[in-house]
């Protein structure tokens, strides 16, 4: 089955349960910021392994103490389900 992109009222109702998180150029956002980059590289590690058992990769920048993640399923051509799930699931390793 084909995992499908999400209309932007499922997007906007779906994004109201999350904290911090916007639509940036079509892309699911969330900007992070830590004490120091240890810290925030260690927080990288732990979303690089949940992303991995979900088959599902964010797209990851980091700078010293700060990290952007940017999450949209390219084979559904926008947003989905999928970085929904997984925007809670870095929400809770945060």
């Amino acid at each position: 089955m084909a995992i499908q992109k999400l209309s932007e009222v499922e997007i906007s109702s779906a994004i109201a349960q999350l904290a911090g998180w916007a639509v940036v150029d079509q892309k699911l956002q969330k900007n992070f910021k830590f004490s120091n980059f240890v810290d925030a590289f260690g927080f990288i590690s732990k979303v690089a392994i949940v992303a991995e058992k979900m088959g599902h990769h964010p797209e990851l920048f980091n700078v010293y103490n700060k990290v952007r993640i940017d999450l949209t399923t390219h084979d559904a051509g926008g947003i989905s389900a999928l970085d929904f799930d997984l925007a809670q699931k870095i929400d809770k390793l945060s």
